[in-house]
């Protein structure tokens, strides 16, 4: 299997993804988006939100680097941004700073804001940019495109049994699991960061 998948890429791919959706956290602004919706319109909701964001990682996986050579950016530069955005994603989770929208009757709430930006967004799309840099044959491609479907798998299994996972829980084990989540990616961040920095000083950048 060794020769079929890049396993070291697979759990790199997933833990960092993981930690940057974070499945678990999404599921009290998951219940309060769709709050007072029949059971069906929910689950229906919990699938569109998981397709827009897988749409969207792997659109920027796809496409990301060709944007940034046009632009004229460099991967340390993008690494070096990516992981000062990181520690902001992190510093909200250890501190605990939610920033829930509120449902518009308007909107397909599963699309904006839960597809995008919450699920799929800034953080998420660029450590995906970066991770897929690091593809240089077919296990390697299969190692990160077998990450973000467990990622968006690991998503849709928290919105769709998100009551009983919350009953579970209570509110004290969400916050603590957002907590820890916190705490990791403020690690990756800051690798991210001493990455880039070493890239720079070898002349890379």
């Amino acid at each position: 299997m060794s020769d079929v998948i890049t396993w070291t890429l697979l759990t790199e791919v997933f833990v960092t993804l993981f930690v940057i959706m974070d499945p678990v956290g999404t599921i009290p602004i998951f219940l309060s988006l769709t709050r007072g919706r029949a059971p069906a319109s929910v689950r229906r909701a919990a699938w569109q939100a998981v397709t827009v964001s897988f749409a969207v990682i792997v659109a920027f996986a796809l496409v990301g680097q060709q944007i940034l050579d046009y632009l004229g950016i460099s991967l340390p530069a993008l690494q070096c941004a990516g992981g000062l955005l990181l520690l902001l994603v992190a510093l909200e989770l250890l501190t605990g700073k939610d920033q829930t929208p509120a449902a518009s009757s308007d909107v397909n709430v599963a699309l904006v804001p839960l597809g995008t930006p919450l699920l799929a967004g800034p953080g998420a799309i660029v450590a995906t940019m970066v991770l897929s840099r690091q593809v240089e044959d077919v296990p390697d491609f299969v190692g990160v495109a077998l990450g973000v479907i467990g990622v968006h798998v690991a998503l849709w299994l928290a919105m769709r049994f998100s009551l009983p996972i919350l009953r579970l829980l209570h509110d004290g084990g969400v916050v603590l699991v957002s907590r820890i989540a916190g705490l990791l990616l403020s690690a990756i961040a800051v690798q991210l960061v001493a990455d880039a920095v070493r890239a720079f000083i070898a002349g890379e950048g």
